[in-house]
């Protein structure tokens, strides 16, 4: 799997889940699980986060091991 995929899809999981909960949350007035959504968001938007800095160090490492091939041949 490319670098940092799973991190992202897990975010994006997290974070709709979030948006359903605190949804749930407004809808019956129950404003602990409105903040428990709001924080699975947040939860959800830092994997989507960490996976997008894996992909990117992910990139910069094959960039680099290409630049180094290229260099040696």
């Amino acid at each position: 799997m490319a670098e940092g995929l799973g991190d992202r899809m897990k975010g994006k999981s997290e974070e709709a889940a979030g948006k359903v909960e605190e949804g749930v949350g407004r809808a019956t007035g129950d404003v602990n699980q409105e903040a428990q959504g709001e924080a699975r968001q947040a939860e959800g938007k830092l994997h989507q986060a960490k996976g997008n800095v894996e992909g990117a160090l992910g990139r910069a490492k094959r960039d680099a091991e290409n630049a180094i091939d290229d260099v040696t041949r």
